[in-house]
Parts: C-alpha cells; sequence; structure tokens
C-alpha cells in the first residue's frame, strides 16, 4: 500500500505498527506520542485527527491482528500525548478500540483493553458518553475464557468504577435499561461483574438506586442462586444493603412494583433465594402496610406451604414464613375500617405525587389497596387440600379471619367454600376439624349471612316442609339449615366419618353454636328429609348418646329434664318426633324427661317390633346409662316409689326384654334395692297422678298423638326392612 495512504505516519512506523514483535510496535507507539505532542504545540488540530482516523480505520480496524495490535498501541500513545486535551477527540479515540473488544484474537481484546485503559487514564469523565458501550464490552470481556483478558477488562473496570464514583456527570437512568438487560446473564463472571457494580453504583451518594431497584431486583434474585459461594455470598450482601436502606428510607420506595417480583421467589426451590424473598416480604409489610393488601393471594401460595417445612435446613424459612402469615393476617381489617384506611392511603399517595418537584422516573401507576378476595379465595381453597397439617390449619384461620372481618365480601364465595368445608371434617387432624367446625359456625351465625341470604340455587335449596317445620333462633341465618342438611348428608355416606367423628363433631358444634338449635335442626331434618331410615334410626342414636353423656349439653339436658318453660316443652315434641326412629332412644328422652308413664306405654308395645341383636345392645347400653352420673335423679326417684309407679314399671319391662346377660343381671340387682314394690296398688296410680299434675306443661303434651306417631313410624321401618325380601 502507498506510502501516502498512511500519512502523517513515516513508512518505517508503518511498518513497525505492523510488526509481529510487541518492542517494535512500542517504538512505532513513542515515535506517534512525539508527532501529536509536535501538533498539539503547533495547534495543529486537523493533522491530529487524520492521524487518528489512520489509526483507527486502517489500523484497529485492519483484516490484520499484528495491524490491529499496533493501532490500539498508537491510539493509546495518541491519547497520552493529547493529555488534557484528549475529550475534544474522544471519539476518534474510542470507538475503535471498542470494536477489538470482541475480536476473534485473545491478545487483541487485551490489547483492546489495555489501549482503553490508557485513554481513560487521561479522558477522564470525558469517557462517559461511551459508558454504555464500555459496559457492555466489560460484560462480555468479564466472561471471556482467556485468563490475560479477564485480568486485562478487571484492571480497566476497576478504573471506571473509580471515575463513576468520583463523577457527577453519570447518568443512571440511561444506564438501567442495559444493566436490567444484562443482569439476566447465567455466566458466573459476568454475574459477578454485573453485582460489583451494582454494589459500586449504590455506594455512590448522588445515585439512589432505590428509585431503580424495581428494573433490577428480579435479575439480583436470580444470581443469587448461582452455584459459586463467593457470588451467592457477594449478592446477599448487596441484597442485605439494599433491604437496609429501604427501612431507612420507606416514603419514596415502590413496594407494590416489587412486590410481584418477592412472590415469585419466594416460591423458588433454592432454600436461599426462598428465605431471601420472604425476609423482604416481611419488611414490605412492616413498612408499606395496607399497600401489601393486593398481593395478599400471591403471598399466601408463597409461605403457606413453607409452614409444612419440618428440615432442619429450612427451619428458618418456616419461621421466616409463619412472621409474614402472621403480620399480613394483622392487615385485614373491619370492613368499615378497611374502606377507611384505603381512603387514607389513596390521599396520602396522591399528596407526596403532588409535592415531588422532581421525578427521576415517570411515576408508576399506584394499585389500590384492597385485598382481591375472589384471588384469595381461591389460594385458600387449594392449600385447604395440601398434604400438611400447619398448612391447612392456617388456611382454615385464614378463612375464619376472612368471615369475621370482611363477612359482606366473604358470603358472595360460600358457595364455593361450603363443598370443601364439609369435606374438610374427614380430616384426620382433630385441630383441622375444630377450626373447620369454627368456620362454619361463622357462616352460619353472621349477621351478614342474614342480609346476604343463600342463592336460591339448588345446592342451597331448602323444602317447603322443613322451612316450615324450623326457623333458625339465636341469631342464626338460613346457611345453618343448610349446614346441618349437608353435614347429615355427609354422615349418610360416609358411615366411618359417623363412627369416628359423629360424636366429636356435634359436640363441637354445641360448644360452638346453640344446642338447642342444633337438635331441633337435626331433629326436623330427620323427620322430613331423610329417607333412609336406617341411617335415620343410627343418626337418632348418635345424638340421644351426645344428649345423655356429653358434658357439652349439661345444660340443655337440665332444661329438657324439668320441661318448665313453652320452650323446652316445644323442643321435647320435636325430638320426640326424630326419637322415633329408633325406640331405645325414644324410651331413652322419656326417662331424661321424665315422662315414664309414657316410657312404660313405648315399653309396652316394644314386643310388636322386631327385636334383634343391634336393638338388645341398645337396650344394654341404656342400662348402662342409667347407672351412670346421668341418671342419679332417676335412681333416688325409685326410693319414692309410690309416687314413681311407672319409672318402675319402665325399668321392669327393660328387664323382661333383655336376656339374661351382665346389663340384665345389673338392672335386677339395681331393682331389687327397691322396698316394698306392689304394681297393681290403687293408692300407687293416685300418688302418681297427683305427682304429675305437679308438672302442668308436661300435662299439656297430647302424648296419646305421640304414641301414634311412633307406631306410624315404626312402620314404615318395618316396610322399608321388607322390600328387599320382596324384590
Amino acid at each position: 500500500m502507498a506510502e501516502r495512504d498512511y500519512s502523517p505516519l513515516s513508512a518505517s512506523c508503518v511498518r513497525a505498527l505492523n510488526d509481529k514483535l510487541y518492542e517494535k510496535r512500542k517504538v512505532a507507539a513513542l515515535e506517534i506520542e512525539k508527532m501529536v505532542k509536535e501538533y498539539v504545540a503547533t495547534n495543529k488540530t486537523a493533522e491530529v485527527k487524520k492521524l487518528l482516523r489512520v489509526l483507527g480505520q486502517e489500523f484497529a480496524l485492519s483484516q490484520n491482528a499484528n495491524s490491529r495490535k499496533g493501532g490500539l498501541i498508537g491510539l493509546a500513545a495518541s491519547a497520552i500525548a493529547l493529555g488534557k486535551d484528549s475529550p475534544s477527540y474522544i471519539n476518534d479515540l474510542v470507538k475503535p478500540v471498542l470494536t477489538c473488544f470482541f475480536d476473534s484474537d485473545s491478545r487483541v481484546r487485551y490489547y483492546g483493553c489495555e489501549s482503553l485503559y490508557n485513554i481513560i487514564k487521561v479522558a477522564r469523565t470525558a469517557i462517559l458518553p461511551f459508558f454504555n458501550d464500555i459496559f457492555d464490552g466489560l460484560s462480555k470481556l468479564a466472561a471471556d475464557p482467556d485468563q490475560n483478558v479477564r485480568s486485562g477488562s478487571e484492571l480497566l473496570d476497576k478504573l471506571m468504577k473509580d471515575i463513576v464514583t468520583d463523577s457527577c456527570a453519570f447518568d443512571p437512568v440511561a444506564f438501567m435499561p442495559l444493566l436490567q438487560e444484562r443482569i439476566l446473564t447465567k455466566n458466573p463472571f459476568a454475574r459477578q461483574f454485573i453485582v460489583s457494580w451494582v454494589k459500586t453504583l449504590d455506594s455512590v451518594p448522588d445515585i439512589d438506586m432505590l428509585v431503580y431497584l424495581p428494573e433490577i431486583l428480579d435479575g439480583l434474585f436470580l444470581i443469587l442462586g448461582d452455584t459459586s459461594h463467593e457470588i451467592r455470598q457477594m449478592c446477599e450482601s448487596v441484597l442485605g444493603e439494599f433491604l437496609l436502606n429501604i427501612s431507612k428510607s420507606k416514603k419514596k420506595i415502590d413496594f407494590q412494583s416489587m412486590a410481584n417480583i418477592l412472590v415469585v421467589h419466594s416460591q423458588s426451590p433454592d432454600g436461599l433465594i426462598q428465605f431471601t424473598a420472604i425476609i423482604w416480604l416481611k419488611h414490605f409489610i412492616e413498612l408499606s402496610d395496607i399497600l401489601m393488601l393486593p398481593f395478599t393471594s400471591g403471598i399466601l401460595a408463597s409461605v403457606l406451604p413453607c409452614l409444612a417445612y419440618d428440615d432442619e435446613t429450612k427451619l428458618n424459612i418456616r419461621e421466616a414464613a409463619r412472621a409474614v402469615n402472621d403480620q399480613l393476617m394483622k392487615l385485614i381489617q373491619g370492613e368499615e375500617a378497611a374502606a377507611e384506611g384505603i381512603k387514607d392511603e389513596k390521599s396520602k399517595l396522591s399528596t407526596e405525587n403532588n409535592n415531588s418537584q422532581t421525578q427521576v422516573l415517570t411515576e408508576p401507576e399506584v394499585i389500590s389497596p384492597e385485598l382481591d378476595i375472589p384471588s384469595v379465595v381461591t389460594v385458600l381453597t387449594r392449600q385447604l387440600l395440601h398434604d400438611s397439617m400447619p398448612t391447612r390449619i392456617t388456611a382454615l384461620r385464614w378463612i375464619y379471619h376472612l368471615f369475621t372481618k370482611l363477612p359482606t365480601k366473604m358470603f358472595h364465595h360460600v358457595e364455593e367454600l361450603f363443598p370443601l368445608l364439609l369435606k374438610t371434617l374427614s380430616d384426620p387432624s382433630d385441630e383441622v376439624v375444630i377450626l373447620d367446625l369454627k368456620v362454619l359456625a361463622e357462616i352460619s351465625s353472621s349477621p351478614a349471612g342474614i342480609r346476604s341470604p343463600p342463592p336460591k340455587s339448588s345446592s342451597f335449596m331448602l323444602s317447603a316442609n322443613l322451612q316450615h317445620a324450623f326457623k333458625p333462633s339465636h341469631n342464626l341465618n338460613e346457611y345453618f339449615t343448610y349446614f346441618l342438611i349437608s353435614l347429615l348428608k355427609l354422615f349418610g355416606t360416609d358411615r366411618q366419618l359417623v363412627e369416628d367423628r359423629g360424636s366429636f363433631i356435634i359436640r363441637e358444634l354445641c360448644l360452638l353454636l346453640n344446642p338447642e338449635d342444633i337438635y331441633s335442626c337435626c331433629s326436623e331434618i330427620l323427620v322430613h328429609e331423610e329417607e333412609d331410615l336406617v341411617f335415620a334410626s343410627r343418626m337418632t342414636r348418635t345424638l340421644s348418646t351426645i344428649l345423655l353423656t356429653s358434658t357439652e349439653l349439661f345444660e340443655l339436658r337440665m332444661e329438657l329434664k324439668e320441661l318448665k318453660t313453652a320452650a323446652s316443652v316445644d323442643l321435647f315434641i320435636c325430638l320426640y318426633k326424630s326419637w322415633c326412629h329408633n325406640p331405645v332412644s325414644t324410651v331413652a328422652l322419656c326417662f331424661l324427661t321424665q315422662n315414664y308413664h309414657h316410657a312404660s306405654q313405648l315399653l309396652s308395645i316394644f314386643g310388636d317390633l322386631e327385636v334383634t341383636v343391634e336393638f338388645l345392645v341398645e337396650i344394654d347400653k341404656l342400662v348402662q346409662l342409667i347407672e351412670s352420673p346421668i341418671f342419679t335423679y332417676l335412681r333416688l326417684q325409685l326410693l319414692d316409689e309410690a309416687r314413681n309407679h311407672f319409672l318402675l314399671k319402665s325399668l321392669y319391662g327393660l328387664l323382661m326384654l333383655l336376656p339374661q346377660s351382665d346389663a340384665f343381671h345389673i338392672l335386677q340387682h339395681r331393682l331389687q334395692c327397691i322396698p316394698s314394690v306392689h304394681f297393681s296398688s290403687i293408692e300407687t296410680r293416685l300418688a302418681y297422678n297427683q305427682s304429675e299434675n305437679e308438672r302442668t306443661l308436661p300435662k299439656k303434651i297430647d302424648f296419646e298423638d305421640l304414641l301414634k306417631y311412633f307406631r306410624r313410624l315404626q312402620d314404615k321401618h318395618r316396610a322399608q326392612r321388607r322390600v328387599p325380601h320382596q324384590v
């Protein structure tokens, strides 16, 4: 190539720049440095520009690797010679060098780092307009397979950090899109490079990295999962520093734009990422208050499964998740308080935005701080099916909490929740079942259920007979009736549940709701709704046993025993009609209510009933009950035989029904303790009639009609038992 093509370079200088030996290229660089100094001294700007174009285009961009190396060292020498004037030629100095960062020859890439280092050392802050291009190149060189190139890039990187740290001219807004892109790299060297820059920028007083944190937070959490312990530790430190700064200056933090990022990473399979994200959520809830409410469903989907962790390595995650759950639950206020809080928060946000003088970035759209009930209910129903008991328990606590705090909104989802809540009654955990019943009781007794009655759908439809027969009292709503119907249907289809949990469930319900309403409603359902008479008989027996033995029903037993009020008499009649499904339970009810005359009438027709082993076992159990503390008053009444003739007759009736079993001998021994028994005595009958008159309300009961009802119902049982034989 002709010499004039390289002017103002001499032929010897051109040959030296193209030489493969570094020493000869170094000599040429010294000559170039001398030339440039002379041009600057004589103010020959055009010559300087011409020289830089030759070095850049003819050498640095040459096809020959040695020429490119010569061009790079020549550009560096030119920058050194230019000194404080180098900013005027920064474009011609930097662009050719940046191209060499991506050269296929590793030595060219190394000399590119060296050349730019020398240029920047002279130009200093004049280099900042090229910051993004330099950063882009360095992010790739940091992952270069050649160790020498990586070492060279590290020196250049350190110099760039010093310049950015000391300069006020750095533009973080223009840089963030590139950082947001590069932070997603998976190369460990590049990740280390990125995290070091985030740390550097955060240390610059004039740069508020919290403003840009939403743009890079996702990438930082991804880097936190790197396989390198050093990188994980470095990233964890940076995130910890950010969280500390957030706690110090919460007013300017855009919590909502980062919430979903944290929700996603709090479900990470990586323990460190998951724990860190949950800790961040904990602080966000503490600092932002109700602004986190819109993200409740996502947070619950993240933290509730963590409550199942029992591995030693994950206990910290479980405890952090529990803390987040407790804090989030405290944010749920009553409906009126919540509405007022949302109004205040919107007003505060509006005021802060109006008072802001300078906006570095476009203000993100503020999400209204309201709880998204449908999505929360969806998450909770899913968590109710979780394998872990602590997770199911917490899900139920949430449902109960929402029904107590936001009943009006929650009653829109009752139809969705009810089947699952009923299914949960079969849960193997007693604690889960108790909480489940607590939720169902809250639904049944909530005033919001009166304001929002069940939808007129098939699942909530009550028969006309039941609607007429039973009206909930004690502030109960229509959901109460539907709940008990569904409960009895569940018992009817799951016999194992009745045997294992039937008594437990009914007793717990009696603690949560009014026992009188529970028994009245169950009785009416068994009378008007139940078509399976065998199940009705077994259910009656279960209810009777609970009534007679449960401490939770002591007051109800006392009320039935005395029958002093019209309400207690009505309850007796109501129970009697369903108890007729089970003859022995009917007699037990008469014993409890001291209607001994009617008990003896019932026993007199037991001979017409089908006596089975199951029937005799029930009589056996009744005898055991008579010997229990529940019927102490009955046994004491035996001492006054003259006033309790029909009680004595009833007990002898039971004795005659029993085979000579243990129960027979127990009852026989009891009766032998009674002095002077005379059944047919006129005086005895008169005395009984006199004692009967002492209780005025029971005298108004039409026992003849009840006896006819008993016979009719037992005829139905007999007919249903014969149906299979007729087929």
